[in-house]
Order: structure tokens, then C-alpha cells, then sequence
């Protein structure tokens, strides 16, 4: 039986395992959303081990790496998707967030990042200065 080989379809085969799928993403997926007065995101690691996580914070971008051990040779794999080795992923911030108040907490495979609303960016009232005095000319 003779194969053909197309450089269209490995092409796209080396895209996917690079860059990843919506179904399949290469990177950690991440959930994130405000609550209340706070920022949260979550990072799926499962099977991390905690000592292996970094997280790196510089000017408004947070940088969280982790490994994952390689794979114990002589096995012979039907499957591997889950990311080897050390990855990471950058969530870049906006202004109005705290970084210097960033929580971390890593339970049950899941990295939670909290990051209070910065108090400059929390909604103010502006207090009106009232003048009724009655306007007065002025003599020259």
C-alpha cells in the first residue's frame, strides 16, 4: 500500500501541537473574572507539584511557570497530550489593579490568583463646593 504524504495536513499537524486547539490548548487554560473588589484567575494545573510553581510579577504582567516530570522512558504511549517539561503563560494586567497585593493559592490542581481593584480606580464620589454668594461688581 503506498502513502502520500500531505504537507498541507502535516503542516497543520505541527500548528496544533505548537500553538494548540480551542479544544486541546497547549498552555495552562485559565478562568478569570471580577468579584466584588478583586480580580481572579484560576490556571488549570493538575499533577503539579507545588514546589515547581513560579510566579513572577513585573511592572503589569504575571508570569507563572510550572513543570510537569517527563515521561518515564519505555513507556509506549497511545496518548499525550498534557504539556512536559517547563511551561508558562502571561496574563498581562491593567493599571487599575493592585499587584503589590497579588494572593496566590494552589489547591486541588488549580492556581488561584486573587489581585485587589487598585484604590485609585475604585469608584469616588466627588464632593461639589457650593458658591451662593451673590455676584459683586468690581470698581475701577
Amino acid at each position: 500500500m503506498l502513502m502520500r504524504t500531505d504537507p498541507f495536513r502535516d503542516l497543520d499537524r505541527l500548528t496544533q501541537q505548537v500553538f494548540g486547539t480551542p479544544a486541546r490548548p497547549v498552555t495552562m487554560p485559565m478562568d478569570a473574572w471580577r468579584e466584588g473588589d478583586e480580580f481572579v484567575a484560576e490556571f488549570d494545573l493538575p499533577g503539579i507539584d507545588p514546589g515547581s510553581l513560579d510566579l513572577d510579577v513585573e511592572r503589569n504582567v504575571v508570569t507563572v511557570r510550572a513543570s510537569r516530570p517527563e515521561l518515564e522512558s519505555g513507556r509506549s504511549m497511545v496518548a499525550a497530550e498534557r504539556t512536559r517539561g517547563v511551561f508558562g503563560r502571561q496574563l498581562f494586567l491593567g493599571d487599575n489593579l493592585d499587584t503589590d497585593a497579588i494572593r496566590a493559592d494552589y489547591r486541588d490542581g488549580v492556581l488561584r490568583l486573587t489581585i485587589p481593584i487598585a484604590e485609585k480606580a475604585k469608584p469616588r464620589k466627588i464632593e461639589i463646593t457650593r458658591h451662593d454668594q451673590e455676584r459683586q461688581a468690581i470698581n475701577a
